[in-house]
């Protein structure tokens, strides 16, 4: 595909170190664009995040692109092969921090909407597009917020496209119906410290705690579902003891999460492992953090069109899945009615030389424009 305005303004963006929470000027950039081509704009900035919510319309079906301008810090500048933020061709690849995760996908949303709307200036329906400089950080103040505001005036999305690279080999290969929900523990396991030649004078909390986490680590805490895996419980972090070798530590630390499907509720999840830590007579504090509930759309007219338009442009079949970590569609489904992830390949997120195939550029953001053609035309 000959198509280069993509391509321009992903490097554009690129250009800009819009290191998480920061923007730069990037969304200065869309608003630019996005205006000349009829969508009204409305900045919602909360704290040190940027927000714009730009719509075109007022008719149903909404159909809104989303999306983040931030990108994770670059890593060692001296380990990248080119510099990160200089957006540089080389070997049929475009590199740069942001070029997969996602600032190609920001700028295929607003060249397919150009391209769109003169073809189809009088289109039915509604446009939107929900950027933030938020989605790398905490996530506190950028997509969370918007949606409370949106939530707040009853103004819902019908179909919803959130730009996270999915694919897994190539562009189209993958698009994400739904995420896992995510739930930590920091769990502090209390004993008595004392002398390791005097056990009977003390209480070791590592002792105390290895039968319950044997029962955590061998527990089934649902079977799935078709769409999603088992709920999976994994330890990050064990740590007890002075460092000395003659010491019984007086308490222990363990860090934990668990990625759980549908199937399950973060309720039911801390209840049981109450249960378990409680059963072996542990004496302990729990503090609980939630960082996403799980959400899906199944199979359906959002999926359908995306399929469809894949395989017009990119000549793939494109399998659905739920797998990976969390992104801001666990915010936005909460006014979607469908919801999916598609972008390009995540081989390369956060890492050093982070990059794009040049031929996957004018491909995403053709598949973005044969999608609005597909749910508005």
């Amino acid at each position: 595909m000959s198509e280069t305005a993509t391509l321009a303004l992903t490097k554009q963006l690129i250009a800009e170190a819009s290191v998480t929470p920061e923007d730069k000027n990037c969304q200065a950039i869309l608003i630019e664009r996005l205006q000349k081509i009829g969508f009204e704009i409305e900045k919602l900035d909360f704290n040190d995040t940027q927000n714009i919510w730009a719509r075109r319309g007022i008719s149903a079906p909404l159909l809104c692109f989303a999306g983040h301008t931030d990108v994770v810090p670059s890593g060692p500048q001296e380990k990248w092969t080119s510099p990160p933020f200089e957006p540089t061709e080389r070997d049929g690849k475009l590199y740069g921090r942001g070029a997969a995760d996602m600032k190609t996908s920001i700028a295929a949303f607003v060249t397919a909407c150009e391209r769109f709307i003169a073809l189809h200036p009088d289109h039915p329906g509604s446009i939107a597009l929900l950027i933030t400089s938020d989605e790398e950080g905490d996530a506190h103040d950028g997509t969370t917020k918007v949606v409370d505001v949106l939530k707040a005036r009853g103004e819902n999305i019908d179909y919803c496209i959130v730009g996270e690279p999915t694919a897994v080999n190539r562009l189209g290969d993958t698009i994400k119906n739904g995420r896992r929900g995510s739930l930590s523990g920091n769990l502090t396991v209390k004993g008595k410290q004392g002398h390791i030649a005097y056990p009977h004078l003390a209480v070791n909390p590592v002792h105390t705690f290895a039968p319950a986490l044997a029962e955590l680590t061998a527990t089934e805490w649902d079977g799935g579902n078709d769409y999603f895996p088992p709920t999976g419980f994994q330890i990050s972090n064990i740590q007890g003891g002075t460092g000395a070798t003659n010491v019984i530590p007086g308490s222990l630390n363990v860090k934990f999460n668990f990625r759980f499907s549908t199937e399950s509720t973060d309720s039911g999840l801390k209840q049981r492992v109450h249960q378990i830590l409680d059963k072996h007579g542990l004496d302990y504090d729990l503090q609980w953090s939630l960082s996403g509930q799980p959400f899906l759309t199944e199979a359906g007219e959002l999926t359908k069109v995306a399929q469809a338009a894949i395989a017009q442009v990119c000549g793939v079949e494109a399998e659905l899945s739920t797998s990976g970590g969390t992104s801001d569609g666990r915010f936005i489904k909460a006014i979607a009615r469908e919801l999916i992830e598609l972008g390009p390949v995540n081989a390369s997120i956060h890492q050093i030389d982070e990059h794009i195939d040049l031929a996957a550029v004018p491909e995403l953001s053709a598949v973005y424009q044969e999608m609005m053609k597909r749910l508005l035309v």
